[in-house]
């Protein structure tokens, strides 16, 4: 599994619009519409990337809790699927369901939105505020395959927990550190 780290997205960037199709329901899944009253996190991930599966459960529990206080989550998978057939829309779907993911999954067959991201690897994670502003962008937490560190979601926590309060969000952000997009 080689490690690929996010490049950066500059804070204070507005979010990228698009329209992409939900693998769960069917439906097109609009940015501005789906956006949080709080803020909206975008999240690139897929089905196969040791990575994400590493986070999935805190993924789940995260996204519960920070839902109920009007953030939305979107995850979105950009990887090439005729060469990653795990990560075909059929699969995705299946997968969502399997994890219990209550956020739509969206995927991106173009890769357009991943490009407009400057998205580079799964999981990578974006937080904008109520304007679609960035505030945070970089890894959930420390956790890795194979190191101790357990998954708590603390990075993704602390910047959903000050966005709420209003409060500064810490400039010193981590890269998010995963499995390279697979591009066509």
């Amino acid at each position: 599994m080689a490690l690929t780290e996010s490049k950066p997205f500059p804070l204070g960037s507005k979010a990228p619009a698009f329209s992409l199709p939900d693998t769960v329901t069917g439906n097109t899944i609009d940015l501005y519409e789906a956006r949080g009253e709080k803020g909206t996190v975008i999240m690139f991930i897929c089905n196969h990337c040791p990575y994400v599966k590493h986070i999935n459960a805190e993924l789940v529990t995260l996204s519960n809790q920070y839902q109920e206080n009007g953030f939305s989550f979107i995850g979105i998978s950009s990887n090439d699927a005729a060469r990653y057939p795990a990560d075909a829309p059929d699969k995705m779907e299946e997968h969502a369901q399997l994890q219990g993911y209550n956020f739509p999954y969206l995927y991106d067959e173009s890769q357009e939105v991943a490009k407009a991201y400057d998205a580079a690897c799964t999981p990578e994670f974006y937080v904008f505020d109520d304007e679609l502003t960035l505030v945070y962008h970089g890894q959930m937490d420390d956790s890795r395959p194979g190191n101790s560190e357990p998954v708590t979601g603390k990075d993704l926590r602390l910047a959903l927990d000050n966005l709420l309060a209003g409060e500064p969000i810490s400039l010193n952000q981590k890269p998010g550190i995963g499995c390279g997009i697979k591009w066509k």
